[in-house]
């Protein structure tokens, strides 16, 4: 699933794709902005990313599609 970040103050946006549940993804984002902590995310690659929630500007979570393989028409 693609995640795009938006931070406060700054024009270039953070993308980055995971392998977790959007479900879990987006309960654990509402915890943590609710309690103003830091926000960290792993990417499918094993790169850690480190936002503040103090300083988000927004998240959006893309759908969870699978690879097709072969063509189609």
């Amino acid at each position: 699933m693609e995640i795009k970040i938006g931070v406060k103050q700054t024009q270039r946006e953070i993308t980055l794709e995971t392998d977790e549940d959007s479900k879990t993804l987006a309960a654990r984002v509402e915890e943590k902005i609710q309690s103003e902590g830091l926000l960290t995310f792993t990417d499918t690659k094993g790169r850690q990313i480190f936002v503040p929630s103090a300083s988000l500007g927004y998240i959006e979570l893309g759908t969870e599609t699978t690879r097709r393989v072969g063509f189609s028409a």
